[in-house]
């Protein structure tokens, strides 16, 4: 996530968990991706925070007895999560070259890497701060979400339904460019560093964040669905998010 990127998620910064975090589809996406890796990581170990935002992942992991350095292009998400106790520092993920030290494993959360334009290098970046055998946990935005396909359809808005569709990029309202990456094209990318061992999807039955209307209740019932659907080949191609487990071998 570069300057632009960044320069533009500091005007949400003090918004950011209340349009996302807190909302009960963010809720039960987070969840499922906090299930999935907090076996990953033993308390007393350290990881590496990757676009750590407002440090919500960070701090469940330090709940967990495990220490977490952020990184994050926001100046302002970085103070945020400075504010909650969360040991953050501004730096693009372009910039991770720049980094020290030799971290236990890594994790990066909802969509920053689809930002990146250049995930060879991140490869090589994070080769060279993960120690072999340490795990990386990488959430993307999908390339193909049902949900918000149907959704924008309902309303008419075409070009919406299809943005994740294309092979190039596509310009957020920010004023950002995204990629959205297939899971075999990111397993590839991070050979020989890193070997995907399992992905599952994020956000199947449970909606996007700006999907309104639909009670919290609901989503719980959701969220239970996605629970039993995440890993099954079909189904894990129609989420929201991708979550890609990878070990530096």
């Amino acid at each position: 996530m570069g300057t632009i990127a960044g320069t533009a998620f500091d005007g949400l910064a003090d918004r950011y968990d209340e349009l996302w975090s807190t909302a009960p589809a963010g809720i039960y996406q987070r969840q499922a991706v906090w299930q999935a890796i907090r076996p990953l990581f033993q308390a007393g170990e350290t990881i590496l925070d990757v676009g750590c935002g407002t440090g919500v992942d960070a701090l469940f992991m330090m709940a967990n007895g495990i220490a977490v350095e952020g990184i994050d292009a926001s100046a302002e998400m970085v103070r945020v999560a400075r504010g909650k106790g969360v040991r953050a520092s501004q730096l693009a993920v372009e910039g991770l070259s720049q980094l020290d030290g030799t971290f236990d494993g890594a994790i990066s959360n909802f969509g920053v890497l689809n930002c990146v334009g250049d995930l060879q290098s991140l490869s090589t970046s994070l080769s060279r701060v993960i120690r072999v055998g340490g795990y990386l946990a990488l959430c993307l935005i999908s390339s193909f979400c049902l949900w918000e396909a149907c959704h924008s359809v309902r309303y008419g808005e075409l070009k919406k339904a299809t943005r994740r569709w294309h092979a190039g990029t596509s310009r957020t309202s920010l004023g950002f460019d995204v990629y959205y990456p297939r899971v075999k094209e990111i397993a590839r990318t991070f050979r020989p560093y890193f070997r995907l061992v399992s992905w599952k999807g994020i956000g199947i039955s449970v909606p996007p964040s700006y999907v309104s209307g639909i009670s919290e209740r609901t989503i719980a019932r959701l969220a239970g669905i996605d629970a039993v659907l995440s890993s099954w080949p079909v189904f894990r191609a129609l989420s929201d998010h991708r979550l890609l487990i990878l070990v530096r071998v």
